[in-house]
């Protein structure tokens, strides 16, 4: 059974070997928080590790753009939220958001595509059909919410 969708996934302390020759969080460190986060979501959506060691198939991210809005410093509390933003019968595609625990203001963010796969192959697998519905289910319970400003950013020199 789905766990019930709470919008912190996982909270973090940035950490003293986290930081780099700036005073703040290196940008590893921030794909790493994000990706803890995600093993969190997928067990919420019954994607778990006994699921994918007794199924054979697993999840890849395929794609993940990550953007660095306002810098974390060591011993900052962060605090890791994630959007369904829209799924089909092979791939999730999630939008997560970092808010400093303490001060609120939006971090980073990171939209990811994952892939579910039959690990054998690798080669792209349908999930069953009760972890497609409990992320239907997220992405229901999600769509009042505005659209993220970060969603499906594009990387270019903005000229005037």
């Amino acid at each position: 059974m789905m766990k019930k969708n709470n919008n912190v996934l996982k909270s973090f302390t940035i950490l003293p070997d986290w930081i780099d020759h700036n005073g703040h969080m290196n940008v590893a460190y921030y794909v790493l928080v994000f990706d803890q986060s995600l093993d969190v979501l997928l067990d919420n959506v019954e994607l778990t590790r006994d699921y994918r060691a007794r199924s054979g198939n697993t999840v890849y991210v395929l794609e993940t753009h990550v953007c660095y809005l306002q810098e974390v410093k060591e011993g900052d509390r962060v605090n890791i939220s994630c959007r369904v933003i829209d799924c089909d019968e092979k791939r999730i595609h999630l939008y997560l958001e970092m808010h400093h625990a303490d001060e609120g203001f939006l971090a980073a963010t990171s939209e990811q595509m994952i892939f579910h796969i039959d690990a054998s192959g690798p080669k792209a697998h349908p999930m069953p059909d009760h972890i497609r519905q409990n992320l239907e289910t997220l992405k229901a319970e999600q769509a009042h919410l505005p659209r993220p400003e970060k969603l499906g950013s594009q990387i270019g020199i903005r000229r005037k």
